[in-house]
């Protein structure tokens, strides 16, 4: 997670592939009445989402030995 201080962050043309698109880049965060605070948050969906889940998970198996 990457925390960026502009205002107009996080802005998805500038920080999708942060980190190689692993990352998930963090912005705009102020305090909220209902919930405490509020933030924006961007992630690449195709790289963080099926594709790189399937992968920690074939990683995670095979350190536990299961693999």
């Amino acid at each position: 997670m990457i925390y960026r201080e502009e205002s107009s962050r996080p802005q998805p043309r500038l920080n999708r592939n942060t980190g190689q698109g692993i990352a998930v880049t963090l912005g705009r965060l102020r305090a909220c009445p209902v919930f405490d605070i509020r933030f924006a948050g961007l992630s690449h969906n195709t790289i963080r989402g099926a594709a790189d889940g399937a992968i920690l998970m074939a990683e995670l198996l095979k350190a536990k030995g299961y693999m």
